[in-house]
């Protein structure tokens, strides 16, 4: 079957309101001023989807139900005006959706949200449609909503549609049968805590049949495949000033980049320029950059490299 668009994201859709701090995180009880404040988008999936439509793809989005509010409405039509296919999204009815608040500063940032309620009330999430999964050239998962989550992943198989997952366990099915799963520290620190680097990779690669990338914020990264080259890559430094949704973007960036068929060192050179160019932006996301953005910044980079 021939795609009719490039991108299945499954996964989480949430409204967003960024407060960006002037200065680093205050210790407890301390103080720090609100810089710049705005409404913005969240969930892992929604902002893959933006990323990788303003990279210039065809998305189509499914997952959690809107909230049935103003600013599920809202939500809406922002989603619409990136040009997202959003014709299954629907609306909890009388509910709030999921919704957070996200302080950065210039290194890092705190979230605050209801996904645990969300997560914990009853399916609150669409039914994933075999149909959507095998018109896409490749598919991007969110773990968290259980059995549709991993039905994503088996209809995508069944079809013979890539996809590439986030954060799950090294035994799961979206980690084993994946084109690429890329496991954050954040995930790392919460889900095995006392696992050296290292070895979780080493856990990770063994049972993998395709890439493994273990993102390190502002730390190298590692990345590799079964009995491969282990391979470590130094983000681009920058002069960041929202750090909010760079995860995301580096997923997008990842997706776009395995649809264009390069090696592994230049995809996930790919991925992690997308996140480096959000992390100088605000709202990252939002203004994240296209195609011809990456390439300038890369071929940039590149040529400061040589001297």
């Amino acid at each position: 079957m021939k795609a009719q668009y490039d991108v299945y994201a499954w996964g989480v859709i949430a409204s967003s309101t960024l407060y960006l701090l002037e200065q680093s995180f205050p210790a407890p009880d301390g103080y720090a001023e609100l810089g710049q404040t705005f409404p913005m988008t969240g969930g892992e999936a929604l902002n893959s989807a933006i990323v990788l439509s303003r990279l210039g793809l065809s998305v189509k989005l499914d997952g959690n139900w809107l909230g049935d509010t103003d600013e599920g409405r809202r939500l809406l039509e922002t989603i619409r005006g990136f040009r997202i296919d959003a014709g299954r999204l629907a609306f909890d009815r009388g509910g709030p959706g999921a919704r957070e608040v996200v302080i950065s500063d210039e290194r890092s940032r705190t979230i605050f949200g209801n996904y645990v309620a969300l997560l914990t009330s009853g399916r609150k999430w669409n039914i994933p449609q075999a149909s959507d999964i095998a018109a896409a050239a490749i598919a991007c998962i969110d773990p968290p909503f259980g059995e549709e989550s991993l039905l994503v992943g088996r209809l995508a198989a069944k079809h013979g549609v890539p996809f590439v997952s986030v954060d799950c366990p090294f035994d799961s099915p979206l980690a084993t049968d994946a084109a690429a799963v890329i496991v954050s520290g954040e995930f790392r620190r919460r889900e095995y805590p006392d696992s050296e680097t290292d070895t979780l990779f080493e856990e990770y690669r063994s049972r993998a049949a395709g890439l493994v990338v273990l993102t390190r914020g502002d730390r190298p990264l590692l990345f590799g495949r079964r009995d491969g080259e282990r391979m470590s890559l130094d983000p681009f430094p920058v002069a960041a000033i929202d750090t909010a949704g760079a995860g995301d973007s580096f997923r997008g960036g990842l997706v776009y980049a395995l649809l264009q068929g390069w090696d592994d060192r230049s995809v996930v050179r790919y991925a992690a320029a997308v996140a480096a160019l959000v992390c100088t932006r605000f709202p990252g996301v939002i203004t994240s950059p296209s195609a011809s953005d990456v390439a300038a910044f890369i071929e940039e980079r590149t040529t400061r490299d040589a001297r």
